[in-house]
């Protein structure tokens, strides 16, 4: 199970498939814009004009674009991964995505004789690079275990969640998570620059403390040296927290904490902040305070 097709060759993607060649695998992709692709091109990977040139002989597809819209489209559309890949394929969409598409897959995958799994993945821009990515798997776990060496090479902890969709689910659960210690944090620092306080002095006072967090340590830096340039893209945490709503319409559970986040979040993108990281929350809250002055 050596050559493998990737499509979405993002920040993210375009790691995971440098990975992939670091440990031997092949790797044929696809992209709208080969330009933006040519480090991964130069590294070994191969371009294809189409869908269906990519993977019309690999053995698994990964798949980590945008959002569940862009998974829908890549598969099931005319010309899209099932109309192009061969009878006992492996397939494995690592997008943070919907646990209802993820069943669907699952199902339609099925139902041509081929095998899927939904692995979302945390670590953000910087576990991408260095392959110590989480994964969460949803599927049957005897795929799992035919696709451990491919996954190996992009994470370091694999964990297998349950049927179909459950992969999804739990990074849902790690962006509901997220997004209070995000909040927190930016909020935290916020404060501490309306005091007057050195950025640099309150990380080293609070990053060994109850306020350490992997959000302090992955964009605390970042912060004290205006960058908000993604690791994660804001509006991608803005699209996982609605999936989380939309998985719980009509349910008696209530993220009210996550609803407060999503607010400040989605008003951001709304003024058309989305592609700056998450960590620009704290730009934003300085800012608000300033024109309310």
């Amino acid at each position: 199970m050596q050559k493998i097709g990737f499509i979405g060759l993002g920040i993210m993607g375009k790691a995971m498939v440098k990975n992939l060649l670091k440990q031997g695998f092949s790797v044929d992709f696809y992209a709208r814009h080969k330009e933006k692709t040519i480090d991964a091109i130069e590294c070994g990977a191969t371009f294809h004009d189409s869908i269906k040139e990519a993977l019309e002989d690999v053995d698994v597809v990964i798949t980590m674009v945008g959002g569940p819209r862009d998974v829908e489209d890549i598969y099931f559309r005319e010309g899209g991964i099932f109309d192009s890949v061969k009878e006992g394929t492996y397939l494995i969409d690592m997008t943070s995505s919907s646990p209802s598409l993820a069943k669907k897959l699952y199902a339609k995958g099925k139902e041509l004789g081929m095998y899927v799994l939904d692995v979302p993945v945390t670590g953000g821009d910087v576990g991408a690079r260095d392959g110590t990515l989480s994964l969460m798997v949803g599927g049957d776990e005897s795929t799992l275990e035919k696709v451990t060496p491919v996954l190996s090479a992009m994470g370091s902890r694999i964990t297998y969640m349950g049927e179909a969709g459950s992969g999804q689910n739990c990074k849902l659960v790690n962006q509901i998570m997220c997004a209070g210690s995000l909040a927190g944090m930016c909020e935290g620092l916020a404060y501490a620059k309306s005091r007057g306080l050195p950025l640099e002095s309150v990380l080293h006072a609070v990053s060994s403390g109850a306020a350490a967090s992997r959000s302090l340590d992955l964009y605390g830096e970042r912060i004290c040296i205006g960058d908000m340039q993604p690791g994660g893209a804001l509006s991608y945490l803005v699209k996982d927290l609605k999936n989380a709503h939309n998985e719980l319409s009509g349910k008696d559970l209530k993220l009210k904490m996550t609803d407060a986040v999503l607010d400040v979040y989605a008003a951001m993108e709304k003024e058309g902040l989305g592609s700056l990281g998450v960590q620009a929350m704290y730009a934003y809250l300085l800012d608000k305070e300033q024109h309310n002055d």
